[in-house]
Formats: C-alpha cells, structure tokens, sequence
C-alpha cells in the first residue's frame, strides 16, 4: 500500500459504505438540517436585539420563543437520524470488512502463515479494523456537518459586514499549514500504536496456549516483564499520538482567537460610528464564537482520520495479499489414488537451501508408503506438497497421471484425508468434530460408524452428554490419544481415497498407541496412504519404505530388505531400538 496517496486510500474505503448509500444519504440529510439551523442561532439575534430593546416590537416578544423552541426541536430530531444512520453503517463497514478479512485468512497460503505471526492478524481483525470506522462514516459525516456550519456562518457574516469578514478568512491558510504538518505526525504515530498492539496481542495469545510450560519452568516473572515492556511501548506510542493531537487544538484555537480579537476591536470602531447596529455587532460576534466549535472539531476530527488511514493501510495489506493460486480446471471426482512425483524440488524461502531435491516416486493406488528420515530430512514437506500446502519450484506431482496444478483445488482435497500428530479440534461438540466441514452431509448413525471404526465410542460412551460433549479449546479435555482417535473418525467420515498419516502415533503411550494404531488400520485399508514416521516399529508391514535425507531419496524398499542393505534405514532402526522405541 502506497502509504503516501491518502486520497486513493480514502476513496477505496469510502467504497466500503456504497452498498449502505440509502442509509447514508438519510443520514448526510439529517447532518445538512442539523448544520443549517447552527447559522440561524446567530441570526436571530440580530432582529430579536434591534426588533425588542431597541424598536420594542411586541410580535418579535411573543413569538421569538416559540422560533427557537421549534428550532432546537427540528436540531434535536435532524440530529439523532444523523447520528443513528451514520453509525449503523460505520458498524456495517466494520463487519464487512472483518468478513473480507476473515475470508482472506482462509484463502492464504501455508507460505504466508510461517511468515507471519497469529498476534499481529489478530490485531488486525479486532484492533485496526475499529479504527477505520471513524475515518470510513463519523469522520466524513463530522467534516460534512462542521463544513456546513462554517460556510453558512460565514455567508451570514459576510452579509452583516464584508470587510470583517475577509479579516477571519486570513487565519484559513495559516491553520492548512500547520494541519498538514500535524497529519503526518499523526499518520505514522498511528502506524506505530498498530504494530505495537500486533505485538501485544501475540504476546498475551502465547502466554495463554503456554500457560503449562510458563509455569513449569518459573516463566511468570519473564512473561510479566516481556507484557509489561511491550504494553509501555504501545503507552509511549499512544502518547506521542496525543501529544500530536492536543497540540493542533490549542494552536488553532489560538491563532483564530488572535483573528476574533482583531475583529472585535474593529467591530466596535464601527459600532461606535454607527456603521454597526446593536444587533448587527451581537450577531456578528456571536456568529464568529460559534465558529470556533466547528474549527475545533474540525481539527480534532484529523486525529481518527489519520488513525483510520493507517488502520485501512493495515487491514488492506492484508485483503490484498495474493491467495492460494487455484487455476485448474479438472474436478475428476473420485480419484483412484496413484500418486507420482516427477523430480519434485522445493526451497521454502528464494536462495535457501531445497528442503526437497530431485523426488522422483511412485505410489500405485491402494499402496502404503512410509517416509522416514531424521528430523529435517523433508518427509513432512514432501507429505504436504500432495494437497497443495506448498508447490514446486520445478517437477511435478501427478494424481492419476494429471499434474495436481490442473485440479480444482476443492476437488483435489476432497479426496485427501490427513491425520497428523498435532490434532485440530474446535470448541465443539465431538459429533461436530468428527464431522466437520460436512456437518449436514452425514446422518447421526454414519458419525457412530466412524466413531467406532476409529476405537473412539468406548471413551465417548463414557462421557455425560456422549456426542454432544464439547471438547474444550483444540480438545483440551481430552487426552492425546482420544484426540488422534477423533482426528481418525473424521478422516474415516470424509472416506477419501488418499491419506496422510503424519507421525499420528509419535507422542502416545503404549496404551493409546495400541487403540490408534487399530483405529488406522481400519482407516488405511483400500487407501493410498503416505505414512510419515517417526516410530520405525509401527511402519515394518509398509508396502514401501522410502528414506530421506537431506531432502533426498536414499533409500527405498521394503522393511527387511532395508534392514538387510544395513545403509541409513538400518542405522536408523538400530539407534531406536537401542533406546527402547
């Protein structure tokens, strides 16, 4: 984002409100009542000062009351719908733009999440996209209104007296100037506090996933610290916006109180040579007060505006971000499974080193394929270049014989299942869980099916509400074993021809492992199924084992013939059995 061009910014957010126009220009009509009765106040006072004390008009006595009773009944109504529409769309900015930008979080590629830290998206989902409110509708509508007021007081006072007025204009330019000045230190002060607060808020959020391990190890006093040194700093950089802010107020009003001096001096030259009625000097006066409402707010209102410009920079930052490429064309339904990686190589960041290098395998449908390796050597990565969390720099995959980059992305991960180490569960209920994505596609039978495929309905049966047991924040209410036998009926559910296995037995206890382990046995029948293993145990009836290292093929074969090659498999397996794995 181009942080300079304020009025392209501007404009793009101002496109945000043009789906709510009718509700705007309702509220736009109640701002012009409103800022056409402020003028009126002053000229009031000329007629009712010169008609009362000077020509003692009764009907100016009775009824001038009434006038400004009905006056500020027609402010005070004019003013609400003002108020209630401008801020109903503001509201309806902020929620559509929190849906873009949440829509935009699930099309960003894995890519874009190693870079970027959950903390600062968050901020921009719950922090900056508030500030853009003010600047979107409040802003606009405070401008609008203010400007009506200073205009219709200014043709007032140019119609009691000319030469008074151009005086009142000379401190116009010298107030832009100064305005200009304070914009730009108000624009990148607002930048600050939003990184800062990005900054924060992934502080707070690892505190809170890592309560166990902080109190484990005695990290309460340096998370304290840490909290307490990035809180100050957002403090100082609120700070500096404030002192920014209230500067601009005091100067401006300063350098219109010199101008208001000056003229009120001249005023009563005028008054004094009968050039300027009673009522005329009054309203004039009372007239060139009031203006220093609408230029006070005026000045004020550049502080939301520079705050929401710099939020919209942030937020669309992040709607611009460039999504998962997906151009195929071809959804073939249900795939047979055969998998084939035609000297694949991949590097996670230009110039580093290729976490893969030179791939060239074949996985016939149906088959079980174990990658192994030690940590580093590319299994993972390899396991997720199939439904497309990274892509190739050169070679190709290919499902069936058709390069994966032709699939319809949908229809490419329709037919992969994955359980990994790590289980995603969501602050749901288990059947919800075990049938997410497709919550209405299956029958409450089909999700017991699964359930029980996977070795899960004798735990669940035990629970209070079975199925309908929330499972806590990512399941923490169930053991680590319970999860994996949750994350295998969901893969069962799904019933997809491909599956990836990425080290789903790694951190069990025997106990668990014994259960999952019969669980994925059911689940890996008929199944192409890709095995990233840590536990050289579980994978010995693997159709195929294939060895990384370094990011390359240096083995493959199966379990006996490997250990018989004695080369970096058997090593391996040694090393874990000599320590009990």
């Amino acid at each position: 984002m181009n942080t300079m061009n304020s009025s392209a910014l501007y404009s793009r957010l101002l496109r945000q409100v043009r789906p709510y126009w009718r509700t705007f220009g309702l509220g736009v009509l109640g701002i012009m009542v409103t800022s056409s009765t402020e003028p009126l106040l002053p000229a009031l006072l000329k007629p009712w000062l010169d008609g009362v004390f000077v020509d003692k008009d009764p009907t100016l006595m009775h009824w001038t009351p009434v006038v400004i009773l009905a006056l500020f009944l027609v402010r005070g109504l004019a003013d609400f719908v003002a108020q209630y529409c401008i801020n109903w769309v503001g509201h309806k900015v902020v929620m559509d733009l929190r849906a873009v930008m949440f829509a935009q979080l699930l099309k960003l590629p894995a890519p874009f999440y190693d870079n970027k830290a959950s903390g600062t998206l968050l901020s921009k989902l719950t922090f900056d996209v508030t500030q853009v409110t003010s600047a979107a509708t409040s802003v606009l509508m405070a401008i609008f209104r203010d400007t009506l007021i200073i205009v219709g007081l200014l043709v007032w006072m140019v119609w009691l007296n000319w030469r008074l007025t151009l005086l009142a204009l000379v401190m116009g330019p010298v107030i832009v100037i100064f305005m200009r000045f304070i914009s730009e230190r108000l624009r990148t002060t607002s930048r600050q506090v939003q990184n800062q607060m990005g900054e924060l808020t992934q502080a707070v959020q690892e505190t809170i996933e890592a309560h166990r391990v902080i109190k484990l190890f005695g990290g309460q006093r340096f998370e304290q610290e840490r909290f307490d040194a990035q809180a100050n700093s957002v403090r100082r950089q609120l700070m500096r916006q404030v002192t920014a802010s209230a500067t601009s107020v005091p100067i401006v009003q300063f350098i219109a109180a010199m101008a208001l001096a000056t003229i009120m001096y001249l005023a009563t030259q005028q008054s004094a040579s009968d050039q300027l009625s009673v009522g005329g000097f009054v309203s004039f006066v009372a007239a060139m007060m009031m203006l220093t409402a609408p230029l006070k707010r005026l000045t004020s209102v550049n502080d939301s505006l520079q705050r929401g410009l710099a939020a919209a920079e942030s937020i669309y930052s992040l709607i611009d971000q460039p999504g998962e490429p997906d151009t195929g064309t071809v959804s073939p339904g249900r795939v047979l499974g055969e998998i084939s990686f035609d000297n694949v190589c991949f590097a996670y960041e230009a110039g580093q080193h290729n976490a893969l290098e030179q791939i060239q395998l074949k996985i016939e449908p149906g088959q079980t394929i174990a990658l192994v390796g030690a940590s580093g050597s590319g299994k993972t990565t390899l396991a997720n270049m199939v439904p497309r969390f990274y892509l190739p720099n050169s070679g190709c995959i290919r499902i069936d014989g058709t390069d994966i980059s032709q699939f319809q992305l949908s229809a490419l991960r329709d037919n992969i299942a994955l359980v990994s180490q790590n289980v995603v569960l969501f602050n749901d209920t288990i059947a919800a869980n075990i049938a997410y994505g497709s919550p209405n596609q299956f029958t409450q039978e089909e999700i017991i099916a699964a359930a029980q495929a996977a070795h899960a309905m004798e735990f669940i049966q035990q629970l209070p509400l079975g199925l309908k047991t929330m499972v806590g924040e990512n399941g923490v209410k169930l053991s680590g074993g319970q999860r994996q036998r949750l994350a295998i009926a969901r893969a069962l559910l799904k019933n997809a021809p491909i599956l990836i296995l990425d080290e789903a037995t790694s951190a069990l206890d025997n106990e668990s492992e014994r259960h999952v382990q019969g669980a994925l046995e059911v689940l890996m029948k008929g199944r192409t199924t890709l095995v990233v293993a840590h536990r050289l145990s579980t994978i010995e009836r693997a159709d195929r084992i294939v060895v990384l290292e370094a990011g390359r093929i240096v083995e493959s074969g199966m379990h006996q013939s490997l250990l018989d090659h004695n080369g970096v498999y058997a090593r391996l397996y040694r090393m874990q059995f000599s320590q009990g794995a």
